[in-house]
């Protein structure tokens, strides 16, 4: 099946730690989580295309946080895909820290941050990534109150700025019924290696690379 990433073009993955996933400890930077699974395999599928991918998620961030370093994490790179994925914390500093991100801050803090991205870099392309939570520990499925709403505003960005839409959230419910949760993330939120492989599964087909 035909990619749409196209020759000589520079992907940029951004995040929380699921995207971070150790980028710091890593020799090239991509970490050791799905966007390296993902860069890797798509060279791997393409390797006469060129494309350069760079990982720029933060462990712990949130929307706000993604605001602040906008500029020098993304705009300055002038990427030509971005592919963001951001929620869960906006959702678990609810329930640790009594420190809750509305449905409506979420969404009007990254609805500034797309258009933003569109405004300075207008041939950008976007790949928005679907917050997700497994249900281990049993607390996790508390969570769904906050995070079900936070999904939906993602959908409605991923529509309004025309994005490709990677919808892990499903995807792990769905694996989810073949095994039991843990196997993809211990804590229902940091994936296992396994997690991480079926992350970036989805990712490559939503871009069309597989």
């Amino acid at each position: 099946m035909t990619t749409f990433i196209g020759d000589n073009t520079l992907v940029l993955f951004q995040g929380d730690s699921i995207t971070d996933a150790g980028r710091f400890n890593s020799e090239d930077g991509m970490g050791f989580g799905y966007a390296n699974l993902a860069s890797a395999w798509f060279s791997a599928l393409y390797p006469e295309k060129h494309v350069r991918f760079v990982n720029r998620g933060i462990s712990g961030n949130r929307v706000v946080d993604l605001a602040q370093r906008w500029q020098a994490d993304c705009l300055d790179l002038k990427p030509d895909w971005v592919s963001i994925l951001i929620g869960i914390n906006d959702v678990w500093r609810r329930y640790d820290s009594n420190d809750p991100t509305s449905t409506e801050k979420y969404e009007s803090g990254y609805r500034a941050l797309l258009q933003q991205t569109v405004d300075r870099l207008p041939n950008v392309r976007l790949i928005l990534c679907e917050p997700f939570v497994l249900p281990v520990p049993a607390d996790r499925a508390t969570w769904r109150v906050d995070l079900d709403p936070k999904i939906a505003a993602a959908r409605r960005l991923a529509s309004e700025f025309h994005a490709i839409y990677v919808p892990l959230d499903g995807v792990f419910a769905q694996a989810a019924t073949q095994i039991e949760p843990a196997f993809w993330a211990q804590d229902g939120v940091h994936p296992s290696v396994s997690g991480h492989a079926l992350m970036a599964q989805a990712w490559l087909r939503a871009v069309r690379a597989i």
